[in-house]
């Protein structure tokens, strides 16, 4: 198994993540000493999900994040393009689609919410992807991007990038995943990520509207909100 490298070819890609599916919730837990679940819940709180909605879980995994969305009455897909990754969910109870982010099996306006959490990062172009997360979404539909960020205070974000990034995540990645080299391509995707005020231009230029967002883990991850122009 291997990991994808920067040029984000989606076949590499997703067939990185079906070669850590195997392992991907428990690795996520043990990376993240079980803030993940956090994450999960600060999404769905910023998302707000109701009875009768229906809600686009994108690069949704093994579906752990649309069963915690779907627990508030709302009709909730799991969305993603790596087979590994809806098989190994396959005993959630929640509707599984095979969808690349670039093209969206859905027609226009269908869906009142869309989150992506932690899946932006891995699609070639992100505005492209924005804007099809837009097209699929219901004027003044509601848009959360769970992403890692830049870290705000500078002493953080250099141990962040030279010890975290560098050093601690391979070596968990070692230990826990079924295929460590793909957190080296995790490591150097999050350093390639745009910090918070440039991905919130690119959701704005992208069809969304008061665009916002909240720094978690000083700033390691963010969650931006957008409501649909």
């Amino acid at each position: 198994m291997a990991r994808a490298d920067l040029d984000k070819r989606p076949d590499d890609v997703a067939a990185m993540f079906d070669g850590v599916a195997k392992r991907y919730d428990l690795t996520n837990t043990v990376l993240t000493g079980g803030q993940d679940r956090r994450w999960r819940d600060l999404t769905r709180a910023a998302l707000d999900p109701r009875p009768g909605e229906k809600v686009l879980d994108l690069a949704a995994g093994t579906a752990v994040s649309t069963v915690s969305l779907a627990r508030s009455g709302a009709w909730c897909v799991a969305a993603d393009f790596s087979l590994g990754m809806l098989r190994a969910g396959a005993g959630r109870d929640v509707p599984k689609v095979a969808a690349d982010g670039m093209r969206l099996p859905f027609g226009d306006g269908v869906f009142d919410a869309v989150t992506i959490s932690f899946g932006l990062r891995n699609i070639v172009d992100t505005a492209a992807a924005l804007r099809e997360m837009a097209r699929v979404t219901r004027p003044g539909g509601r848009l959360v991007v769970c992403e890692f960020g830049t870290p705000t205070w500078r002493p953080f974000r250099v141990a962040y990038h030279d010890v975290v990034l560098a050093a601690v995540l391979p070596a968990v990645a070692r230990r826990v995943s079924s295929n460590p080299e793909a957190y080296t391509y995790l490591a150097e995707s999050i350093r390639d990520w745009p910090a918070q005020p440039d991905l919130a231009r690119i959701i704005a230029g992208a069809g969304w509207t008061d665009v916002a967002w909240r720094d978690l883990a000083l700033g390691a991850v963010a969650l931006h909100r957008a409501r649909r122009v």
